[in-house]
């Protein structure tokens, strides 16, 4: 299902043992734009120090309850290898953090989570092949703070249409699907969704997005409306609006 990262804000994070904390970030790789941390305010149980929770330990969510659990003990959370809070996250300390935990390295493979489509297979694998000491730098890409981009500009081929408000996101692949588009400085009140797919270039250190489209293409674009639930026909529709594909078991191409 479709999620907006806003929506997730302040989840509570349940261990097999007790509350670890409430959701407050999500970390994405720029290659996939696959969501590969949660990031955890513990509070006061581990004060001062940021902890991050991968896909692949979360279990099943409590939607009405606002709920996810994680299938780790506390101490086992505790004991991975730190981070400090402002410093970036390293491949180098991601190799440490899931070796820890003996998950396979998400980044070796072909699929968005290495060698399956889904992190929740990571975690069922984890006894039959755990993580090396080695890897290769070919997709050492940086790793993205959805805090960080909300606010980014967002520029089309001929103009400024607005900036990044939220993200929507596919829960069980754990990939961002869209980023939701405020338009209010041209088009007052309206919001527009555009895929990752259809991004020309990202300038990070300008904070700015430049997507395949034109503004009038945009204005004319279905207008995304948070209140209602998309179907797999309202991505058909948006995605056949801009002339690119649609998979409808992947998603926007």
């Amino acid at each position: 299902m479709l999620r907006s990262v806003k929506e997730l804000d302040n989840y509570v994070l349940e261990a097999e043992d007790g509350e670890i904390g409430r959701c407050k970030d999500f970390l994405f790789d720029d290659r996939f734009w696959a969501i590969r941390y949660m990031v955890a305010d513990t509070g006061k149980w581990l004060p001062g120090r940021k902890v991050l929770v991968s896909p692949i330990s979360l279990g099943e969510p409590d939607w009405d309850s606002r709920l996810f659990p994680v299938r780790l003990k506390k101490n086992r959370i505790e004991d991975a290898p730190g981070l400090d809070e402002d410093a970036p996250v390293s491949r180098q300390h991601e190799m440490r953090w899931t070796q820890h935990y003996g998950w396979p390295y998400y980044w070796e493979g072909t699929n968005v989570w290495g060698i399956a489509k889904y992190p929740n297979a990571l975690f069922i694998q984890k006894e039959l092949e755990a993580a090396s000491d080695e890897t290769s730098d070919e997709f050492d890409r940086n790793l993205r703070s959805t805090m960080e981009v909300t606010g980014y500009h967002i520029q089309a081929i001929d103009d400024e249409i607005g900036h990044v408000e939220d993200f929507i996101l596919d829960d069980e692949i754990w990939t961002i699907r869209y980023m939701v588009v405020d338009t209010r400085n041209w088009l007052p009140g309206r919001k527009v969704l555009v895929a990752p797919g259809w991004i020309n270039s990202i300038d990070w250190a300008e904070s700015k997005v430049t997507v395949a489209m034109t503004r009038k293409q945009v204005k004319n674009s279905p207008e995304y409306d948070s209140s209602v639930p998309l179907t797999p026909e309202n991505e058909v529709g948006l995605s056949e609006h801009y002339g690119f594909p649609f998979d409808r078991g992947i998603g926007p191409l």
